[in-house]
C-alpha cells in the first residue's frame, strides 16, 4: 500500500471508554460517531485508501461520487467481508482511526475493528448516510505498536459493511472533558427570573458551551466563553436547585458543578383569587367532569390546576382559559376530594377553591386493581433496588446513600447483611441502585449491584452466603455518571441473561452512539460479557433512552422499560432488541424515521417513572414527582396498552420502585422523600405492601 498525505482532518468524537476486567488496559477502546466540529489533528495525518488495501469478499467499484483516491470498497452483503490496511506507525500509542463510508440503505451496517489481530471494537455502528453518494467519517481511537500495524474492518452481518473510501490515521481524537465548573452563585433575583453566574472550567481544547440544569432538567445554555445566564420564566418564591455542566467541540461533557439553591421573591403582582366552587358530573369508573367558576386577576388567569392535594390531576390553558375539564385516569372505586386553583402570567397561583367529594364507578375485574396499602416496614432512607430471592421468602433492598444492602422479609423484619464497597454519591441520583439475585443462587451465591463509583457507574457482583455480602468482583465500567441521568436498574431475563439501565451522563448524544454505553438497555451474561445475540455485537440491546429506571417482563417474555422525559414527556416503552427510542431527537411520541414511539407519555410535572412491576397482564409505575402509581393495563398480548389510572395520588409522597411479590397477587411499593426532592429527615422512607384483589 502507498499512503498518502493529508493535511489538517478535523477529527470529533463524543468519547466513551468502555472496558471490563477481562480487557487488558492496552485495549481499552474510546469510540464514538463524529459530531459537530473537532479539534484538529496533527499538521500530518496519513489516508490509506481502501481500494489499495487487502480486501476479501469485496469489490473495488466507482459507480457512486464523491470518493477520493481511484474507488471505493463494495462489502458485496457477505457476513465475514473485510477490508485489511496496513498502518504505519513511528512509535506506539493511541491514533485516531476515521473510516469514511457511505450507506445508502435505512438499515445500520455494523462491523468489528481489529488491530493486530484483535477485536478493538466490536460491532461498530455504521448507520445510514443520506445516500450512496453521501460520505460521512466514523472516528474511534485504538493502540497501534510502533512499525507496521494491521487494522482490519469486517462486516458482522448478512447486508455487509458499508461501501468504504479510505481510513484516516493521526493522532488521538479529544477524549478530555472540561473540569467541573465552579459553584454557580444567583443575583439579580426577582419573582420571575434571577442571573446566574459560575466560575469558569477548563478543558484541554477549549470549553465550547454550558448547560444550566435544574435539578436533573435542562433550563438553558451558554456560549463557552459565557459564565453568566439570565433564566426567565420561574415562578415566585419558588426554590430553584441550579448547576451547570460544561462541555467541548468534540461533545465531552464535564461532572455537574456544585448546586446552589436560588429562591425567587415573592413578588408584587397580586395572585388570582380563589375560583368559584366546582360542581361535579359525569363521573365513571376512571373519570368525573368538573366545573368551576372563573376567578379574577389584574392581568388575567392564563391557567387553571385541578389538584388533589398538592398533587396536580388535570391542567386548563387558553385565553382565556375554560371553566371545566374532564378530569381522567382516576382510581376506580376510589372517593376523591378535589379543588381548583387559578394562575396567573406572573406565576401567581390563588387560594384553592372550596373542595368538591366524589367517589368514582366500580372496577373492572380484568387484571385487578389495588388495594389500599399497609406499611411493610419503615425507617428507610431511600430504598432504590428491590429484588426477590429465588425461594420467594424475602428479597433483598439497596439503600442509595447509605450503600448499605439489607434483606426484607414478609414478615416485615429487616437485616442488614453488607455494604457494597467503592460505592460514591453524586449528590443527585448515584450511589448504590439497583439489584438482582441469580436465578441460580443455591449454587453460585451471586448478587449483582450496579453503582456509582470514582470513575463512573459500574455493574459488580458479589458472593451473599444468606448471611453476609463478601467478595467484589466489577464486571462492566466505563459508564458515564454524572450528577443526574445514571440509570441504575437492574434485572434478569426469561433467557437467564442480566438487563442493565443506564441514563445518559446528562451528555445527550451519548444516547444515539452505539458504542457507549449510556442511555441504553444493556444485556449481558453472568460472567460481564455481551449476551450472545446482541444486536450491535456489544452490550447495546436498545438505544435512544434518557434516564431509564424501570424494567419489567411480561407474561410473553417482552421486556418493557419507563423512564424521565427532560421537560415534556415521560415514556412507557415496550423495548425490542436494536430498536431506537429516541431520546434526544425525540422526547415522547415523534414522526422521525427509525425512531420506536412510546406505548404511552405522561407529562413530566405528573410522572417522573421510576420502577415498574406487571401483574396479571397490568404495568404498575411508581411516579416520584407525580407522587402516585399509576395502572396501565396491557390489551391482552397485543403491544398496545389502555388508559392509565392514578392511584395514591399525594399520599405517600414519592414513590421510587415496585416489584411483584413471588406467587401472590401483590406489590411492594417504596418511598423515595428521604431524598434532595422530598427534604424528608433520613429514615422517613417505607416500604409498601398492596394486594391486588
Amino acid at each position: 500500500m502507498r499512503p498518502t498525505t493529508a493535511g489538517g482532518v478535523g477529527l470529533a468524537v463524543a468519547a466513551l471508554i468502555i472496558g471490563t476486567l477481562a480487557v487488558p488496559p492496552a485495549q481499552a477502546l474510546t469510540a464514538s460517531a463524529a459530531t459537530g466540529t473537532g479539534p484538529a489533528a496533527p499538521a500530518a495525518s496519513t489516508d490509506y485508501q481502501a481500494e489499495s488495501a487487502v480486501v476479501v469478499q469485496g469489490t473495488v467499484a466507482t459507480n457512486h461520487t464523491g470518493y477520493t483516491g481511484t474507488g471505493f470498497v463494495d462489502y458485496t452483503n457477505v457476513a465475514g467481508s473485510y477490508v485489511e490496511f496496513a498502518v504505519a506507525a513511528g512509535s506506539a500509542g493511541t491514533a485516531s482511526l476515521a473510516f469514511r463510508y457511505a450507506n445508502g440503505t435505512a438499515t445500520d451496517r455494523p462491523m468489528d475493528i481489529a488491530v493486530n489481530g484483535t477485536v478493538v471494537a466490536a460491532g461498530v455502528s455504521f448507520p445510514a448516510t443520506a445516500d450512496w453518494n453521501t460520505w460521512a467519517d466514523r472516528t474511534l481511537n485504538a493502540q497501534l505498536r510502533a512499525g507496521t500495524n494491521t487494522v482490519r474492518a469486517t462486516a458482522t452481518t448478512a447486508n455487509g459493511g458499508p461501501n468504504l473510501d479510505r481510513l484516516t490515521v493521526a493522532a488521538t481524537a479529544d477524549t478530555t472533558a472540561p473540569s467541573r465548573p465552579g459553584q454557580p452563585s444567583c443575583t439579580a433575583i426577582g419573582p420571575n427570573g434571577l442571573t446566574l453566574g459560575w466560575p469558569a472550567a477548563t478543558d484541554n481544547v477549549g470549553v465550547t458551551a454550558y448547560d444550566v440544569y435544574e435539578h436533573g432538567n435542562k433550563l438553558a445554555e451558554t456560549p463557552g466563553d459565557t459564565t453568566t445566564k439570565v433564566l426567565t420564566g420561574l415562578t415566585p418564591a419558588t426554590t430553584y436547585n441550579l448547576s451547570v455542566i460544561a462541555r467541548d467541540a468534540a461533545g465531552n461533557a464535564s461532572p455537574a458543578s456544585v448546586a446552589v439553591d436560588c429562591t425567587t421573591t415573592a413578588g408584587t403582582d397580586p395572585a388570582p383569587s380563589a375560583p368559584g366552587a366546582p360542581t361535579v358530573s359525569g363521573v365513571t369508573a376512571t373519570s368525573a367532569e368538573l366545573a368551576w367558576g372563573a376567578a379574577t386577576d389584574d392581568k388575567g388567569v392564563v391557567a387553571y390546576e385541578v389538584r388533589s392535594g398538592a398533587a396536580v390531576l388535570a391542567t386548563v390553558t387558553g385565553t382565556p382559559p375554560a371553566t371545566g375539564t374532564t378530569v381522567t385516569g382516576l382510581a376506580c372505586d376510589a372517593p376523591f376530594t378535589l379543588t381548583v386553583v387559578a394562575k396567573d402570567a406572573a406565576g401567581g397561583v390563588s387560594p384553592a377553591s372550596a373542595p368538591v367529594s366524589f367517589t368514582t364507578g366500580a372496577c373492572p375485574a380484568d387484571g385487578g386493581v389495588p388495594g389500599s396499602p399497609t406499611t411493610l416496614s419503615s425507617g428507610w432512607t431511600v430504598p432504590w433496588g428491590v429484588f426477590w430471592m429465588p425461594d420467594g421468602a424475602g428479597a433483598l433492598v439497596t439503600e442509595r446513600d447509605s450503600f448499605k444492602v439489607f434483606k426484607q422479609a414478609k414478615s416485615g423484619t429487616r437485616t442488614e447483611i453488607g455494604a457494597v464497597p467503592n460505592t460514591v454519591t453524586t449528590d443527585g441520583e448515584g450511589g448504590l441502585l439497583g439489584v438482582a439475585v441469580d436465578p441460580n443462587w443455591s449454587t453460585n451465591h451471586y448478587v449483582y449491584f450496579m453503582h456509582t463509583a470514582a470513575e463512573g457507574n459500574r455493574i459488580a457482583r458479589m458472593t451473599y452466603n444468606g448471611s453476609t455480602l463478601s467478595g467484589y468482583t466489577v464486571l462492566l465500567q466505563g459508564i458515564k455518571k454524572n450528577r443526574y441521568h445514571n440509570g441504575g436498574r437492574l434485572a434478569f431475563g426469561p433467557d437467564g441473561y442480566l438487563y442493565a439501565s443506564t441514563g445518559d451522563g446528562q451528555t445527550p448524544n451519548l444516547a444515539q452512539d452505539k458504542n457507549s454505553l449510556n442511555g441504553k438497555i444493556l444485556r449481558m451474561t453472568t460472567a460481564g460479557k455481551p449476551a450472545p445475540g446482541n444486536p450491535f455485537n456489544n452490550y447495546v440491546y436498545s438505544l435512544g433512552h434518557r434516564n431509564p429506571q424501570g424494567l419489567a417482563f411480561d407474561r410473553n417474555g417482552r421486556l418493557w422499560e419507563a423512564e424521565f422525559g427532560d421537560s415534556k414527556y415521560d415514556e412507557l416503552n415496550l423495548v425490542k432488541p436494536g430498536a431506537n427510542y429516541g431520546w434526544p431527537t425525540c422526547e415522547g411520541t415523534c414522526s422521525t424515521s427509525g425512531m420506536t414511539n412510546p406505548k404511552a407519555t405522561w407529562p413530566v410535572n405528573v410522572a417522573s417513572p421510576s420502577g415498574i412491576a406487571i401483574v396479571r397482564n397490568v404495568v404498575y409505575m411508581a411516579a416520584l414527582r407525580g407522587t402516585r402509581m399509576y395502572r396501565i393495563p396491557i390489551n391482552g398480548d397485543s403491544e398496545s396498552v389502555g388508559t392509565a389510572t392514578s392511584y395514591y395520588v399525594g399520599t405517600y409522597g414519592r414513590l421510587r420502585t415496585v416489584t411483584k411479590v413471588p406467587g401472590a397477587d401483590q406489590l411492594w411499593l417504596t418511598t423515595t422523600n428521604a431524598d434532595n426532592n422530598g427534604n424528608q429527615p433520613d429514615g422517613s422512607d417505607k416500604i409498601l405492601k398492596i394486594t391486588i384483589g
